[in-house]
């Protein structure tokens, strides 16, 4: 029996590393979720969308370093109930954005650097894990990921966890960034045609999902 090696060298690091950037900065609906709840609740609703992104991508290190994603993806229903659990909460998150781009909802006190009331950051932080844990891409990419650069259950955990640290760091970026222009982007003309640009993104990834999942 062959015992497994922990691959720590930077031969190894270094590839990882710039693979997982160039994934990470690829804008997807995580990227579009981050820059909606950060127009809607400023940056403490944009960074707990990123801490609630990385926290999903934590979960599904967990879960394909303990060898549950192969039950996962093997299983038919299992998949499909995933997928359109995806499909029907980016879909739910799209409406909302649209409907606040049409109502306006979202330019409440604009004057006074107050986020939106109804933009909690708890509910941001939950959005972010739902969003990421029941997007069935996931499902294949972290099982093709990691064991590519770690092959003992340490190997996978470090890799993954330092993946979604990655994740975090660059969507806080996003959320910052949009924070620091809020007295340019929270005009309201500005935030509606923002808040429909995210909305439409949103149920632009559930249209492709369902294409090609």
């Amino acid at each position: 029996m062959v015992t497994p090696r922990f691959r720590t060298g930077v031969t190894d690091l270094l590839p990882f590393v710039g693979l997982s950037l160039v994934v990470i900065v690829t804008p997807g609906q995580d990227t579009a979720l981050t820059i909606r709840n950060s127009l809607r609740g400023r940056s403490r609703a944009g960074v707990r969308t990123a801490i609630g992104v990385s926290a999903g991508q934590a979960t599904w290190t967990l879960v394909t370093a303990a060898g549950l994603t192969g039950v996962l993806a093997a299983s038919g229903e299992a998949y499909a109930a995933l997928r359109f659990a995806g499909i029907g909460y980016l879909l739910y998150l799209g409406g909302q954005s649209l409907a606040a781009a049409v109502r306006g909802s979202s330019t409440l006190s604009i004057r006074a650097g107050v986020a939106n009331p109804d933009a909690k950051p708890a509910s941001a932080l939950f959005e972010g894990l739902i969003s990421n844990l029941t997007n069935p891409k996931m499902l294949a990419f972290f099982p093709s990921l990691l064991p590519q650069f770690g092959d003992s259950l340490p190997g996978l955990v470090s890799h993954g966890l330092g993946f979604s640290l990655m994740t975090m760091v660059w969507l806080t970026a996003y959320a910052l960034a949009v924070a620091r222009l809020g007295n340019v982007l929270l005009r309201p003309t500005i935030l509606r045609s923002l808040e429909a640009l995210t909305g439409a993104c949103l149920i632009g990834f559930a249209a492709h999902m369902w294409t090609t999942s």
